[in-house]
């Protein structure tokens, strides 16, 4: 029989234990629930939430009283020293992500979860690869579309080569916050341009010189636009128009996802160059998070890479981080990986 994992959940708010509550009564729910990491884990035959973990004593016991842990901590240093974890669940704001991330692989921990955004800092994602690198741990980015079978089922077409060679993606997701919002689309379009490199980053934000300490960004300032040049040749655009739709384009046609996740389109040339619909097959639909934590447990048998390891992670963190870099210098396109390590969109509350 399968191995089940021990978890600790680190972080018992929102997305770590009551966003299903915000989103159960939707009519479109079934995209995302379960939803929270502390609802997906309890979901999977592959997971047993063991702890949690909130700095609130009374959040941490309500939690696991509601989804059935055994044991409530204050401190997560103390959760992982005493419950001999296989993974970890990050649900916290970005600002502590990298020490607990480099305490956990440390002390012996195999898997992590972490929601996103990655971090604060480029520093800090410097810090997360080494510890991980070094503790051979295993890695699952919050990003949770990279998980749900439409997604990988555009990239499967892609890859089989039906839209030809593909020459651009394009991120319909709005304007919105750098960190709390498009670093989803950031790693979208990562994924559907194949988790490539990118060569480099050009970008807008919504933000004032007064919003900046020196290299120090202190509001989560909206992306009003972004350009990303892929080192495979690829084109990527971040645009200000919503619905939380993707459109991958190439020499033979385009493939779209439609309503934030509900469906998807293809269209092929035909004889004249005329773009025509073409019939495709249903995919799944459910839940990333879940997905996400299962891919984990896969990986941690001994089953290869995990699908958002830590240095595609890093990758897509990275262009929010350039968008930034490239506004505060005047719109400048900006190489990657960046040479200012010292880059950081902090606000206080973050």
């Amino acid at each position: 029989m399968p191995v089940t994992y021990r978890v600790g959940l680190i972080g018992c708010g929102r997305m770590g234990a009551t966003i299903d509550d915000e989103v159960k009564d939707r009519p479109n729910a079934h995209i995302f629930l379960p939803y929270s990491h502390a609802a997906a884990i309890v979901a999977s035959e592959r997971t047993e939430l063991v702890a949690v973990c909130d700095p609130v004593p009374e959040k941490a016991e309500a939690i696991g009283q509601r989804y059935g842990a055994q044991k409530a901590y204050s401190d997560h240093e103390a959760m992982i020293d005493a419950e001999n974890l296989d993974m970890v669940a990050v649900a916290t704001r970005p600002g502590p992500h990298a020490a607990i991330v480099r305490y956990a692989a440390e002390r012996g921990v195999r898997g992590i979860y972490c929601e996103k955004p990655l971090c604060n800092a480029v520093s800090e994602m410097d810090v997360m690869l080494e510890a991980c690198r070094r503790a051979g741990v295993q890695f699952n980015y919050g990003t949770q579309r990279r998980y749900m079978p439409v997604y990988s089922r555009v990239r499967e077409m892609v890859a089989e080569g039906a839209i030809g060679d593909v020459q651009s993606i394009v991120a319909h997701c709005g304007v919105s916050a750098a960190q709390w919002g498009l670093t989803h689309a950031a790693d979208m379009v990562l994924f559907l341009a194949g988790d490539g490199e990118a060569e480099f980053v050009q970008g807008t934000l919504v933000a004032e010189e007064s919003d900046w300490e020196g290299h120090v960004l202190k509001k989560d300032a909206a992306i009003s636009s972004a350009y990303i040049r892929f080192k495979n040749g690829i084109h990527a655009n971040l645009v200000a128009s919503g619905g939380w739709e993707f459109e991958v384009s190439g020499s033979k046609g385009k493939i779209r996802t439609l309503s934030n996740s509900l469906d998807y389109q293809l269209r092929q040339a035909d004889e004249h160059g005329e773009l025509k619909s073409v019939a495709v097959d249903p995919v799944e639909i459910g839940s990333g998070t879940q997905r996400g934590i299962e891919d984990l447990a896969r990986a941690l048998d001994g089953a290869g890479d995990t699908m958002g390891n830590l240095e595609l992670a890093c990758r897509s963190q990275e262009m929010i981080f350039a968008v930034a870099e490239s506004h505060r210098l005047g719109g400048a396109r900006v190489s990657l990986p960046l040479t200012n390590r010292q880059l950081a969109i902090a606000p206080d509350h973050y």
